[in-house]
């Protein structure tokens, strides 16, 4: 078979410059327009156990796909050092994300390492991880026990030929719900539930998604299907707006708005009158929330992107590797916020095939996650 080509990472990308003048993080680092930074989602695997339609499609992601060799892959005490730098400069939350981040062997140590840290003002992280579900019955007692504090799980219908033909892999929707439980029962919650609404794949399953999970300790997500990387096929017309999803569900169980529970919330929450519990609509495609963006995201052989939608990194790998001290590497992460001015949601721009004509330079989702 011919080797399929996708743009995963920029192969290209040159190690950020490091400034003359290397003054000490504050914790207060903010970009061009103002964003502070707050959040780090880091990549630990470029694989994945799944296929989904929307992210790592069979016909391109088959059995003859190269992944990245295990050298090429932050170490865990690279990432742990890497990620002592953010927290100096503001960053409050980690998530990890993958491909599937429960396939990097030994995780748990990753977790250990990170929960040690502490904010300049000395409180614990919010350590995170969005899984897919299908390892987390066996593992979420002992992430909970290294240190981890929540879990998101996808899980896209609960139909099961729904649900196996967007995962493409033959997985039952039962042994994900498996997973929710056993990480609400160790103590990895409120746990998320994001659901990737889909047009003519999975849109009729919204309303018995929420009706399943409302009542639940569980916090159920829809996410508008975006346009993530090369791969997936993206087109406007597969767009279910959020607001379409609130109306859907308002019909049969009335919705009343929440307050965000702080600044920059990717979700709109949004809870039921009869005081069921509540959800959460992400619109990054017909209401973008670039202005609240505190995001970076590192990947999986350490290169930094600064938006979800990048045509090109940083590789702080090479920084780390070339034996650059601490206080170089975070004033080349200090300059590179500084300057960063991504808003490529609020600015997209649709031909009307409904594809970018910058898509094909756009990273992967599956390379630096959600």
């Amino acid at each position: 078979m011919a080797e399929k080509i996708i743009m995963l990472s920029d192969g290209r990308a040159p190690p950020p410059a490091i400034p003359a003048r290397l003054d000490a993080p504050t914790g207060l680092l903010a970009d061009a327009l103002g964003r502070p930074l707050h959040d780090l989602r880091i990549s630990v695997t470029d694989r994945c156990n799944f296929r989904c339609v929307y992210c790592m499609p069979k016909e391109v992601f088959d059995k003859d796909y190269a992944y990245l060799p295990h050298a090429s892959l932050l170490s865990f005490e690279e990432i742990t050092r890497i990620a002592t730098l953010f927290v100096a400069h503001g960053v409050e939350k980690l998530r990890l994300t993958g491909g599937e981040p429960l396939l990097r062997k030994n995780l748990e140590r990753l977790v250990g390492m990170l929960s040690a840290l502490r904010t300049p003002g000395g409180r614990a992280l919010d350590i995170t991880l969005t899984t897919n579900g299908s390892l987390l019955a066996k593992k979420a007692q002992s992430l909970k026990d290294a240190g981890l504090s929540r879990v998101t799980v996808s899980l896209d219908s609960l139909d099961d030929a729904t649900f196996k033909r967007m995962n493409d892999v033959d997985f039952a929707v039962a042994d994900v719900l498996a997973g929710i439980d056993a990480a609400h029962a160790a103590g990895l919650g409120p746990v998320k539930i994001n659901m990737v609404v889909k047009a003519s794949m999975n849109d009729q399953e919204i309303v018995p998604m929420a009706r399943h999970f409302k009542g639940s300790p569980y916090i159920l997500r829809f996410i508008e299907y975006m346009d993530v990387g090369a791969s997936n096929g993206w087109n406007l017309a597969e767009v279910i707006p959020s607001a379409e999803v609130a109306r859907r569900i308002s019909a049969e169980m009335p919705l009343l708005p929440l307050q965000a529970n702080y600044n920059g919330e990717t979700a709109s929450r949004w809870r039921y009158a009869d005081g069921g519990g509540e959800i959460g609509l992400i619109s990054s495609v017909t209401q973008a929330f670039c202005k609240d963006c505190s995001r970076a995201r590192l990947s999986t052989e350490g290169k930094l992107y600064t938006c979800l939608f990048a045509s090109r990194g940083h590789d702080l790998r090479a920084l780390l590797r070339d034996g650059r001290s601490d206080a170089e590497i975070s004033g080349a992460i200090g300059a590179l916020w500084n300057v960063r001015a991504d808003r490529y949601s609020e600015t997209r721009t649709i031909n009307t095939s409904g594809i970018d004509e910058h898509r094909e330079k756009r990273v992967e989702m599956s390379y630096i996650g959600g």
